[in-house]
């Protein structure tokens, strides 16, 4: 690409599951103030780490978020989006086949709230714009 220095690009894989619960209600959770979304709501999942497989980073990831021990199903979509010049995200977006556990609200981390919630909730929610995108081609 021209015109971005090579130190300056990064790239970000990271792995989200669309959960529903028995009501057709999908799960989300609340960026926290530690990250620049601070507020927005999101699919539950996050960054894949050194060495770790996407299906691995996201059954953390939704433990560490939501307290609950999920089931992948099949990889339902990948999104490329661009972040401006100098950060790539590729992010994995798997369909959650089950899951079980209690719901809770991660605890000092990059999320502080979590919940299921129903397509007219959805409409009225500040969604980051990946998960505004995989609500409307997805559900």
């Amino acid at each position: 690409m021209h015109g971005v220095a090579t130190t300056n690009k990064r790239q970000r894989i990271a792995a989200y599951g669309v959960c529903r619960d028995g009501d057709g209600r999908l799960l989300l959770a609340r960026a926290s103030p530690a990250l620049n979304l601070q507020g927005r709501w999101f699919l539950p999942g996050g960054g894949v780490q050194h060495g770790e497989s996407p299906p691995d980073s996201l059954r953390r990831e939704i433990e560490e978020e939501s307290g609950l021990i999920v089931e992948l199903g099949p990889l339902l979509e990948v999104l490329t989006l661009p972040d401006g010049t100098s950060l790539h995200t590729v992010r994995l977006v798997y369909q959650v086949d089950s899951w079980d556990g209690t719901l809770r609200p991660e605890s000092d981390g990059t999320t502080d709230a979590v919940g299921w919630f129903s397509s007219g909730e959805l409409a009225e929610m500040p969604l980051a714009r990946y998960a505004r995108d995989v609500v409307e081609r997805l559900l």
